[in-house]
């Protein structure tokens, strides 16, 4: 094979693209690299399809080697274990923008796979990753319809930058990885600090002029090294049964779906299909995908009927009007023992989440390759069976779950306060007890009314809202608040999150090859219209954050001491702090600038806990009386300890207004004598005086 490398300038850098030279059994594969970041992708598809299928049976690995960075993995086994949750996001983008792009009809395993084998400390290597799936996928002869590419985008004071490093992210008030065809854009996946939506649109547009570099270098080397498309045959279904299942159907399923209600319109629907199969089965008893027929057959039927009804009538399945957001309601304070709860209905999709804070030891350790960071909000999703009346195991979550939480954690975050503000650790936790269509948008707005609830000082409350899509030829209809069919027989899920005065996350799936300008602005008005509207109607239930904390939170104490002195809490080997959670069973976290935070449930174990580090670490004060312990005995006065591990100087003269011969005519080692602070110097040295203290003592009385 030859081996060929192609170099094309994105952002500050050179992303130099290679193939032929590593991984050359693979149907396609190359090397991305991008500073000293480096990723291997390959692409492999069977060569004949394993059984009927009606969907797409593609797979995207990507894996993060920690000996890209210079690491050994943590734990037992040294090596690595399950996927990571941004390993898990980064297959998600990359399987959502591939996915559209293959042949129409091709059900081929196919098996998408990338390796971080270099990984440096500024550059992020998921998006190198999707530019690498497009490129492995274009020179193989897997029937792909590509190219597309894959940047991401961050804005620094107003000024956009395509693929930025590490640093410039941190700083950054937009982080957006789009994937584009050169005709249009095809995934979108972000978060922002409450842009506007030309905001966020003259950024997707950015992103689109960054990708068409990236596409013309994959153009050229198909020309160079491509090879040719495997001819693959569809499968055609018997023209005889879909007239004849056409007519057995004839107006039944249009009166299923002008059910309303999605449990009773499922059922009529399902009594349908459950009679066509039948009636196909004694008339083609021979027929091997005689089922799978006639449930696409009977799918495009609703397709046709459904998409009609919206593209000529502006009528959807539910009878609402396109930009018509479903009836809400709203509740708090649900859970007597939850921290903060909420209750959101919207429709026939409800969410009940929960608030949960907690001190620093509930902080989540995150290892990547780049870094490791503690996290201190942390958003999980959840997506029982039931919440769609079925039955199915009760499992661990799955990549669906993931990607839905983190696009609700995305735009949540942005609206916290400061972790020097508010102290805690926060977990949001969502259930979705029914589902019809955007639970992750539900999990968002009952997330941002549960956090109020709890009492944490959000800054703006945040909602979200799904759009659709129907495109037919050159006319397109915008839907707001989708329902599920509407998902899965539209043409794009668009989920926006934002406060009133902005997007704080975007994400966006499509089925067909791309969307233009237009079709965003539309799409990103509509959504902000139906944001609006939901603020509107949460406000009803809690406007503001509680001004006082659940009784069954912890409290969070912070105390300032000087940073020398932090010593004088960890103690040798960490005996003194240890000490004192083990009596007081407080949580205690001490910063290097010597901020201390205290965390209890039990406001007088927190008291007590203050009480000792304060003891610990308070300074001497000139004038101040102390009763101190007598540490040393010299010939010219004794050393005294008036604070723990602060000692002061008692001199001979200052032991009594009498003459003293003899330091141990009045003093002995440890004993305790009252004495008062008379100075401090400049090299932190304390005098003390005994005769003093007794004056100050017996003019009191």
């Amino acid at each position: 094979m030859t081996t060929m490398e192609k170099r094309v300038r994105i952002g500050d850098q050179d992303m130099i693209i290679e193939t032929g030279r590593v991984a050359r059994q693979a149907d396609g594969s190359c090397l991305i690299r991008y500073g000293e970041t480096v990723v291997l992708v390959t692409a492999v598809a069977d060569r004949k399809p394993r059984g009927m299928k009606s969907f797409l049976p593609l797979t995207v690995d990507y894996r993060e080697k920690t000996a890209a960075a210079g690491k050994i993995p943590g734990g037992f086994f040294k090596r690595e274990g399950r996927p990571t949750e941004t390993e898990i996001l980064t297959c998600r983008i990359i399987d959502r923008s591939i996915r559209p792009l293959f042949a129409k009809g091709y059900n081929c395993e196919t098996q998408v796979i990338g390796l971080v084998l270099s990984a440096d400390p500024q550059n992020a290597p998921d998006v190198l990753t999707a530019v690498g799936a497009s490129v492995a996928l274009n020179l193989s002869d897997i029937p792909f319809a590509g190219p597309l590419a894959t940047v991401r985008v961050g804005r620094i004071d107003g000024k956009l930058v395509a693929n930025p490093t590490f640093e410039q992210i941190a700083v950054s008030d937009l982080d957006l990885v789009v994937s584009a065809t050169r005709e249009a854009i095809c995934m979108v996946e972000g978060e922002a600090n409450e842009l506007s939506e030309k905001e966020i649109v003259d950024a997707l547009m950015f992103a689109h002029e960054c990708c068409l570099p990236l596409i013309e270098v994959q153009e050229d080397l198909m020309k160079s090294v491509g090879r040719e498309k495997r001819a693959f045959t569809p499968h055609e279904i018997d023209e005889e049964l879909v007239k004849k299942v056409r007519d057995w159907t004839g107006n039944r399923l249009q009166d299923a779906l002008a059910i309303k209600e999605k449990l009773p319109r499922y059922r009529a629907l399902d009594e349908v299909v459950d009679e066509i199969i039948e009636r196909s089965r004694q008339e083609y008893p021979d027929l091997e995908s005689m089922e799978l027929d006639v449930h696409n057959v009977l799918d495009q039927i609703k397709r046709e009927l459904m998409r009609g009804a919206i593209a000529k009538d502006k009528r959807r399945l539910d009878g609402r009007a396109l930009d018509q957001v479903r009836p809400i309601h709203c509740e708090v304070g649900l859970l007597p023992r939850a921290h903060g709860s909420a209750l959101f209905t919207r429709g026939e999709t409800q969410a009940l989440v929960t608030t949960t804070l907690g001190t620093s030891r509930d902080e989540q350790l995150v290892e990547k390759l780049e870094t490791e960071y503690k996290k201190h909000f942390m958003l999980h999703y959840n997506f029982p069976p039931f919440s769609t009346g079925e039955v199915k195991f009760l499992r661990g979550p799955g990549r669906r779950e993931i990607g839905h939480g983190a696009l609700a954690e995305r735009s949540l975050k942005r609206i916290l306060p400061a972790h020097e503000e508010f102290s805690y650790t926060i977990r949001v936790v969502s259930e979705i007890l029914e589902s019809n269509g955007s639970s992750s948008m539900a999990t968002v707005c009952g997330g941002s009314l549960s956090l109020m609830d709890a009492g944490v000082n959000i800054r703006k409350p945040i909602a979200g809202v799904a759009m659709g899509l129907i495109k037919e030829d050159n006319d397109y209809h915008v839907l707001t608040d989708i329902l599920g069919d509407e998902d899965h027989q539209g043409d794009m899920d668009f989920k926006v999150a934002g406060s009133k005065d902005g997007i704080t996350a975007i994400q966006m799936d499509i089925k067909i090859k791309g969307v233009d300008r237009q079709v965003l602005e539309r799409a990103l008005l509509q959504a902000r219209d139906g944001r609006l509207h939901i603020l509107s109607e949460m406000s009803k239930a809690i406007s503001e954050p509680r001004s006082e904390l659940s009784p069954y939170a912890p409290r969070i104490t912070t105390v300032k001491i000087k940073p020398e002195r932090i010593k004088d809490i960890i103690g040798p080997g960490g005996r003194v702090i240890k000490d004192i959670v083990a009596q007081t069973g407080c949580s205690i976290d001490v910063e290097d600038d010597g901020t201390v935070r205290v965390g209890s449930a039990d406001p007088e174990a927190a008291k007590r806990a203050v009480n000792m580090i304060k003891e610990l670490t308070q300074e001497a004060e000139v004038g101040k009386l102390y009763l101190s312990t007598v540490q040393k005995i010299m010939d010219f006065g004794a050393f005294c300890e008036i604070l723990p591990g602060t000692d002061g100087l008692l001199h001979i003269s200052e032991l009594s207004d009498k003459r003293v011969e003899k330091v141990t005519d009045i003093l002995r080692e440890g004993d305790e004598v009252l004495v008062k602070v008379v100075g401090i110097d400049r090299q932190g040295k304390i005098r003390l005086s005994r005769k003093e203290a007794l004056g100050q003592q017996a003019e009191k009385k």
